[in-house]
């Protein structure tokens, strides 16, 4: 399967939960690969913290690959090649989890017939070794958006389930602009249907995922004064009327990832020793993260609303 992961904008933790996604899949035992189309700013290397994987990559990335440079891109075995103490602990019964970084000095670039045979053919071979898929696309209506919706087009992919995430932070302008990427006059939704992807299925492989979301009953909130904690509760109302009135409500929500520090100053993977050892990290993270990642494949969180 494939999992998509497209914001508007930059900043939405897109890239830290969809790799804390991939690394929740692996701990269950899945064989996860993820790629980092994010072409412009890659990122990847950082999170999954392979700092060897960011230099190794230049000229042998997926940007140096889609483009004809190479004949394959780099791999990296993050369980074998991180210098994060714990991940470096491969955890009994836990599936492979791979890293296809981008090159450190690539950049966006338009979809050519042979990037796109490159592209397609890259998915389908990754398709028939992994079991989960993650694509960690460039933020906005970019080229990796659009090489995403056409490469998944393709006759030859109609027999690989293709899912999409799209992230937003719990503001006004982010619930606004998700809303646009996807059913805006030239968002995914409009992009695929542009490429013959059919509407309602493309919809009903859409999702979004709400990222630093702050709980204002949560202990992390709990020494606000009343008068900020209404305010908050009255903020939280307001978006949840304006996400419905969007079309991104409720019942087109996957999941919600709480307001963690950890993910915002470090940008990296939560792993059980930060929030049972160390306790950086909260547990209300680590458990939304989990259900997130099994919402994946669970296919009654897919059901046509």
């Amino acid at each position: 399967m494939l999992i998509f992961a497209a914001s508007d904008k930059g900043g939405t933790g897109r890239s830290v939960t969809s790799a804390n996604l991939a690394y929740h899949r692996a701990l269950a035992g899945d064989d996860v690969c993820y790629l980092d189309f994010d072409f412009g700013s890659p990122t990847a290397t950082a999170v999954f913290d392979v700092p060897d994987a960011r230099q190794a990559a230049e000229d042998r990335g997926l940007h140096s690959y889609l483009v004809g440079e190479v004949g394959e891109p780099v791999r990296v075995d993050v369980w074998a090649d991180t210098e994060h103490r714990v991940l470096r602990n491969r955890p009994p019964g836990s599936g492979r989890l791979v890293l296809m970084p981008g090159d450190l000095s690539g950049g966006e670039f338009a979809t050519t017939d042979d990037n796109l045979r490159r592209c397609v053919d890259l998915l389908l071979r990754l398709n028939s070794e992994f079991d989960l898929i993650v694509v960690d696309l460039s933020a906005g209506r970019s080229y990796a958006v659009d090489m995403a919706l056409e490469a998944t087009s393709q006759p030859e992919m109609s027999g690989v389930d293709a899912r999409w995430l799209v992230f937003h932070r719990w503001t006004r302008q982010h619930v606004a602009a998700a809303a646009s990427l996807v059913f805006g006059k030239r968002g995914i939704v409009a992009g695929g249907v542009a490429r013959g992807h059919d509407e309602d299925a493309l919809r009903a492989a859409i999702r979004f995922v709400r990222a630093a979301v702050p709980d204002p009953s949560s202990v992390l909130w709990s020494q606000v004064s009343a008068t900020q904690s209404a305010w908050m509760r009255e903020c939280d109302r307001d978006l949840k009327q304006l996400a419905s009135t969007h079309g991104i409500g409720y019942s087109q929500v996957l999941g919600a990832v709480p307001l963690e520090p950890v993910l915002q100053w470090r940008e990296q993977l939560i792993t059980d020793e930060d929030v049972l050892d160390s306790q950086i990290a909260n547990m209300e993270t680590w458990q939304a993260l989990s259900e997130l990642a099994g919402r994946l494949t669970d296919d009654k969180y897919w059901e046509q609303a």
